[in-house]
């Protein structure tokens, strides 16, 4: 009968043995090296951090390369009585506690008692309490006094996940890593280690997909590896981990943000009908919506380079060809309306309507327009107009078509024709400047409009304002003065001046009509004329586009 060979999982077949086995985490494993050739070894750590990613392993390699017959040393020989004893477990004085079993104060009081010996046969007595966040209080409190002051053969290594439970007294006594989830691509350069060495198959794009599942823990990815070598042998394809995974339901995402991207709400709806009666279970499905949404903003943002945390080459380059035609802020705000919806799907009673509506106004939310892009046409359409003082349009560029030439040179001759009939039946050409003024520099326009045009001549425009007008010293300032100038000599190519004159106050009229007096209906329309032509009435009307005017009311009531 053949000898039956015990079975190790990968997981603790691939254990780390030395510090620069540990993978991804560097900042931890070159302190502890440092410290023991420094000779400064702390009493006490705190090792903290997301399950599976090396603390277990961290303290019993410390424990090692301070045990070591060769030690302490930072490179412990794995092949002594007292490494072999502590890889083993059976150590007699490196003791590994479970906190969630040993929780109580009469474990600690016993470990205090214990602590005070000598070690059997190494230089250092070492505690490895695992889960520590799950002492009682009353534990933490009883073991204050000997971690702060331990015999100095004695070492306490603490790990958990859960740091915030631990409490300051005790995390002040000691020495705190925090370790780090395991990057995608760490992983899959691990497990393909890993499958090189047993002799497995498999593709890197499975190799990203059991990586991804693990969600930063490498002990998680070694036992999905395990378990996909169980369910496929040695020979593992990729449509084995999609069902080991329950990544069939993938296919739907491409064609899903395929048809958002195109804007056919129709094919949206049913790609998810389809996914629906293949029995996708709407909640989970539409978080993995989520997650396909983000990591194509991501690769937007990112490029080739999110394949070296995020992707895999397969699924980087399906996606950048779909983001292609997508800007990056309509990518934002797909993903925001996402986002926005999440907790309704997870309350609602119909998550398969719920998700019909958001993939509508996901496919008929209208493209974004860039405000450099806005920017650069109105900086264009300044340059034409520049171009040409007195026209609205300049002739378009020759890559213009015949047809579109003729139909914008015909919208260009109306436009014009306006501007000239502003221009010679009015003959008052400031009302066509204000027009210029007011696209050109909207807030020197609010100051201005009120003005009255008096004159043109020999390139010298002069323009009146009251003496108590509100904003005369803005307008007669310098530098408004030749900012004004500037903007105008483009609608007046001969202009060379902008003079400001004060006028006089005009003569009243008395209450009987006669030349020094006024009647009250007169002076309520001079009130109305002068509340619409005030420069804030007319900033707030320039500002929101649709505002009216309803009505007038003059303060008191002088008839």
């Amino acid at each position: 009968m053949a000898e039956n060979t015990e079975y190790q999982v990968l997981a603790r077949k691939c254990r780390p043995q030395v510090f620069e086995d540990v993978l991804g985490q560097e900042h931890v494993t070159r302190t502890l090296k440092n410290s023991i050739i420094n000779n400064r070894i702390p009493h006490a750590l705190v090792l903290s951090g997301p399950r599976g990613v090396g603390k277990t392993s961290i303290a019993r390699i410390m424990a090692k390369a301070l045990n070591c017959e060769k030690g302490p040393t930072p490179q412990p020989c794995n092949s002594c009585s007292s490494c072999l004893d502590i890889a083993s477990g059976v150590a007699l004085d490196v003791r590994e506690i479970d906190g969630a079993s040993n929780r109580g104060i009469d474990e600690i009081r016993e470990l205090r008692e214990n602590v005070n010996f000598s070690p059997a046969a190494s230089p250092y007595k070492i505690y490895i309490i695992d889960e520590v966040h799950m002492l009682t209080r009353e534990a933490f409190n009883a073991l204050l006094k000997t971690l702060e002051e331990p015999p100095g053969h004695a070492i306490f290594i603490f790990a958990t996940t859960e740091t915030h439970k631990v409490p300051a007294t005790i995390l002040s006594r000691c020495q705190c890593f925090d370790l780090r989830r395991i990057s995608l691509r760490q992983l899959v350069t691990s497990l393909r280690a890993v499958a090189r060495a047993e002799g497995i198959e498999i593709s890197d794009r499975a190799l990203a997909w059991l990586a991804e599942a693990a969600d930063g823990s490498l002990r998680d990815a070694q036992g999905m590896f395990d378990q996909a070598i169980s369910f496929a042998g040695t020979n593992i394809d990729d449509e084995k981990i999609e069902e080991l995974l329950g990544l069939a339901d993938r296919r739907f995402l491409f064609l899903i943000s395929e048809a958002v991207f195109a804007r056919d709400a129709g094919r949206c709806l049913a790609v998810l009908e389809e996914g629906y009666y293949a029995g996708l279970d709407m909640k989970h499905f539409y978080g993995m919506l989520l997650g396909h949404f983000r990591n194509c903003l991501l690769v937007k943002i990112l490029g080739p380079e999110a394949g070296q945390v995020l992707l895999s080459a397969e699924d980087l380059q399906l996606i950048t060809a779909q983001v292609a035609r997508v800007s990056q802020d309509d990518l934002q705000r797909l993903l925001n309306i996402l986002m926005a919806e999440e907790e309704k799907v997870k309350r609602s009673y119909d998550a398969k309507i719920s998700l019909e509506v958001i993939l509508l106004r996901m496919a008929l939310l209208p493209p974004a327009v860039p405000i450099l892009a806005i920017m650069e046409r109105l900086e264009s359409l300044e340059k034409r107009l520049a171009a040409q003082p007195g026209s609205i349009l300049a002739l378009p560029s020759a890559a213009i078509g015949a047809g579109e030439k003729a139909e914008y040179n015909g919208v260009a001759e109306r436009a014009n024709d306006a501007i000239n009939a502003d221009h010679g039946e009015t003959g008052d050409p400031w009302e066509g400047c204000k027009s210029f003024i007011k696209k050109s520099h909207p807030i020197l326009y609010s100051k201005i409009a009120p003005g009255r045009f008096l004159d043109f001549e020999q390139g010298i425009m002069r323009i009146g304002f009251p003496r108590n007008y509100l904003f005369i010293d803005d307008v007669t300032a310098a530098d408004q003065l030749q900012a004004l100038t500037e903007i105008a000599r483009r609608y007046f190519p001969a202009l060379e001046k902008v003079m400001v004159e004060l006028l006089e106050p005009e003569p009243r009229e008395n209450s009987a009509g006669g030349p020094n007096g006024s009647s009250a209906a007169q002076r309520i329309n001079g009130l109305r004329r002068d509340a619409l032509n005030h420069p804030a009435l007319l900033k707030i009307m320039d500002t929101f586009s649709g505002a009216e005017v309803r009505e007038v009311i003059p303060r008191g009531n002088n008839s």
